[in-house]
Parts: structure tokens; sequence; C-alpha cells
């Protein structure tokens, strides 16, 4: 069933992931939840907040730096090798598109007050957006205790589109590039890219965490934007249909629900 009756009578939707939300950046209003302040590990969704506080330095994506044994070792996925260099967009583009843990791990290393200095402006930059239930342990999500819920989380992806780097990096479903080896491919993580009006998106899992799913997405023929967030869903594909479910939910209750 893809809808039920909640307490009013009114038709909403069911979902069988641990938390969602249908959030309203523009107005700050949530437009349905469920358990979307229950604190939970998010996975892949820290790097929104990575890429959030690489952007803040201004850096020069062009810049090439040295990937470190650090980055690479227990990354999980990484494309990456110790020794090799790459620019810092690249790095970017791994971090946001093919969600590699190395790549997370160097931006952060690589800044301005290294690992360690980075990653106290993660949890200061949480706290700076009101993110209460927000706690980062290290930047690429591997951690189980990189800690949000889905009400923060809708803020921080409607906040990451802020920015047009990291806008159009994660609207990529492709990038190619080299290091001072070899050429890389990489291919987006998200699957609804293809056929969804999305301005950001990122994609996670953990054993933990199970499958989770951010997404900001356009209303057609306005600019009026939702943030879909869908965290511990039971498959990969569960976390597509279900935000592709409460996209649709939100078009077709457009009228009522975005009254001027």
């Amino acid at each position: 069933p893809q809808y039920r009756k909640d307490a009013a009578g009114n038709s909403v939707p069911d979902v069988r992931a641990a938390a969602a939300i249908i959030f309203n950046p523009q107005t700050g209003e949530v437009l349905w939840e469920e358990n979307s302040r229950t604190p939970r590990s998010i996975a892949s969704i820290t790097k929104v907040m990575t890429a959030i506080v690489f952007m803040a330095d201004e850096p020069d994506l062009q810049e090439w730096v040295t990937i470190d044994r650090s980055d690479v070792t227990n990354a999980s996925v990484t494309y990456l090798r110790a020794g090799e260099r790459i620019r810092l967009g690249d790095l970017l583009h791994l971090t946001l598109i093919a969600s590699d843990n190395g790549a997370a791990r160097a931006l952060a290393r690589t800044s301005e007050g290294g690992f360690q200095g980075f990653l106290a402006r993660m949890n200061e930059k949480a706290s700076q957006l009101g993110l209460q239930s927000t706690r980062f342990a290290e930047p690429s999500g591997l951690d189980p205790n990189n800690i949000s819920s889905a009400y923060d989380v809708s803020h921080m992806i409607s906040f990451a589109a802020n920015d047009p780097t990291i806008g159009a990096v994660m609207l990529k479903e492709r990038h190619s590039f080299y290091t001072d080896r070899r050429a890389i491919s990489i291919k987006s993580t998200n699957k609804l890219l293809a056929d969804q009006p999305i301005t950001a998106a990122k994609t996670g899992f953990t054993n933990k965490a199970g499958f989770c799913l951010a997404t900001l997405l356009r209303m057609p023929g306005s600019n009026q934007q939702v943030a879909v967030v869908i965290l511990g869903a039971k498959s990969s594909a569960n976390r597509f249909w279900e935000t592709r479910h409460l996209f649709n939910w939100v078009k077709d209750r457009a009228a009522e629900l975005f009254r001027e």
C-alpha cells in the first residue's frame, strides 16, 4: 500500500523506511514526516557536510594534492591509491558522485587545520545551522557515529544546494578525469538523476544506517523546491522508489501545500 489514512482521515504516504520527511526549505515548513527527529546513523550523507565545509574555504579546485595511505586504508569504497596526485576538484567529484570515502578523507586532511580541524568545523557548521541531532565523527560516513535525523538532513541538503559548485557536481551522472598516473571514470550512485527534477542529492549506505537518500527537487513549472529525505530504507531500490512516491504525493497536493 502506498497510502494510509491518518487520524483525520487524510490520505498520507505509507513508507517502509525507518525515518522520512518532506520539507519546504523556502518556508521551513515540514509538509509530512515520520520519525523525522529520531537521531540515526546517516552513512555517506555525511559527505554533504564534508562538501559544505570544504567549499567554505574557497579552495582552488585546480590545486593538486597527494593521496596519503591514511586516506585509503580501510576506506571500503575508493578509486584512489596512496602516492598518486589528484586535483581538489576531482576529489570533490569523487566524494559527491561516487561516494568515495578516500576522497572525503583527503579533502579533510589537506584542508587548513588538517583532519581534526576539519572535523571540528563540520560540527561547528552543524551547530550554526541549528542541526540539533547532528554529530560527526569523521568526514566519509563510514563511522556509525555520524549521527543526524531526517529533519536535520533536509536542512543540510537544502543548504548545500546554495553552493553552485556543490549543486552542479551532485547533478552529474558521470565524471572522467586524470590523476598524475591514470584516467578514472566514475558513475553516480543516484538512480533518480535521469528522470527527476533534482537540484541536489546524496545517497548513503552502511549496515547500521540502512539505505539512505537526501534529495532536493524542484516542483513542476515553479521555483518551489522540496527536500525529501529517506533514512534506513530496506534496500537500495526502496530509497529511490519511496523518494519518487513522496515527491508524487507532494505534486498531487501542490495547490493546498503551497498556498501563497
